[in-house]
């Protein structure tokens, strides 16, 4: 594993009824918009819906982990992180970090391990 070539972070929220992932919707989208301009680092992120089952799964990347810990300073990300447990929302999250080429994982091929998140050097 080679934390410093790039994070992506998974956030699970089983939000049990509509009118809770609605809630959760917006309150996520505000978050996200406070997160992009106040934490360091932040590449991009989105939100995928899964509305029959009525889940919701933030996935977000990171050039490195010190970046992940920059949504620490993100006052509505705080404050929010605190209200889906109140709301009967049941969340999981999971940080997963660069494992090298594709290549070099799948077949074991000795290639050299470049992060996505960097420039492709020719």
């Amino acid at each position: 594993m080679q934390p410093g070539g790039g994070q992506v972070v998974v956030t699970r929220f089983e939000c049990g009824t509509l009118a809770r992932l609605l809630m959760l919707l917006v309150l996520h989208h505000r978050v996200k918009r406070d997160v992009a301009r106040l934490a360091d680092g932040l590449i991009g992120s989105r939100v995928v819906v899964d509305w029959r089952r009525r889940v919701v799964l933030s996935i977000s990347l990171w050039p490195d982990i010190a970046s992940v810990y920059s949504m620490g300073s993100v006052p509505r990300h705080v404050t929010a992180s605190r209200l889906p447990g109140r709301l009967g929302i049941r969340t999981t999250c999971g940080v997963f970090c660069f494992a090298g080429d594709w290549r070099r994982v799948m077949f074991h091929s000795p290639v050299p391990a470049r992060s996505p998140f960097e420039p492709v050097v020719p």
